[in-house]
């Protein structure tokens, strides 16, 4: 849905032109106080609706919001979410090293480019970002870049510093759901099956099943001999996830 603001803004500005003679300087400082608040809506409309995961109603807002003002980090930034979330990774690259250029210093930019990248395996690349986010005194949301460094260590098989990340992230949240399970995960894979259950349990009381969380759930009380759980679970991915690769490799599982 398109805004009307474009359009009554100009018509106030020429009504006062004409009934007040209004200066021309002051004209332009109007029309500039009137593009920011026209980008500030459709980026703040944006973000909402991407959190909506209503893309189309996304783009659309943000598109305006980035015509009206190139420039905008922000906007830059959530267009590159947009098109990671819409799969187009040449056009989500490009919006967020734009975004980069435009804010070095800003760490949700810092954030969400290191994610990207780490999540493409350029991993030194996205650590260096993750690190500088976690660092920045400006940055009221340690436990995102935390948890996202903690990932990206991961998959470079640096499970000790991935595991402080993660557990950093949970002392400043104790709640962050994204962190939770990825300690269910480690702990699993590291044979702490009671610790695996236990975030399981602290992940479930703030969030949803996944596939992913169903399928270590089900091998953590299958290893703890706690063959019950674990049919439910493995009942619970096939239901809810059939088409999953963890549902699949669930269904080869009999000898409970």
């Amino acid at each position: 849905m398109q805004s009307n603001f474009p359009k009554i803004g100009l018509y106030s500005a020429l009504a006062l032109l004409v009934t007040t003679g209004i200066s021309s300087c002051a004209l332009l400082s109007d029309r500039s106080t009137e593009q920011a608040e026209f980008t500030r809506i459709h980026l703040q409309l944006g973000v909402r609706y991407l959190e909506m995961n209503k893309l189309e109603l996304a783009k659309e807002n943000l598109l305006l919001a980035v015509t009206q003002d190139p420039n905008n980090a922000q906007v830059q930034n959530s267009l590159g979410f947009l098109y990671e979330k819409l799969n187009n990774t040449e056009l989500a690259n490009d919006h967020y090293q734009i975004a980069l250029k435009l804010a070095p210093d800003d760490w949700s930019v810092q954030n969400n480019l290191g994610r990207f990248l780490c999540e493409r395996g350029k991993d030194q690349q996205g650590l260096e970002l993750l690190t500088k986010a976690i660092a920045t005194p400006l940055n009221d949301k340690p436990w995102l870049a935390l948890t996202n460094a903690g990932r990206c260590q991961v998959t470079m098989r640096q499970v000790q510093k991935a595991k402080t990340n993660f557990k950093l992230a949970l002392n400043l949240n104790k709640n962050y759901a994204p962190a939770l399970v990825e300690m269910q995960n480690i702990c699993y894979q590291s044979g702490d099956y009671q610790a695996a259950k236990t975030y399981l349990q602290r992940y479930l009381a703030v969030s949803e099943q996944t596939a992913s969380s169903l399928w270590v759930a089900l091998q953590t009380e299958h290893a703890l001999g706690n063959k019950s759980l674990a049919k439910q679970y493995q009942k619970e991915l096939l239901e809810k996830f059939p088409l999953s690769d963890e549902a699949q490799k669930s269904a080869s599982i009999k000898n409970f």
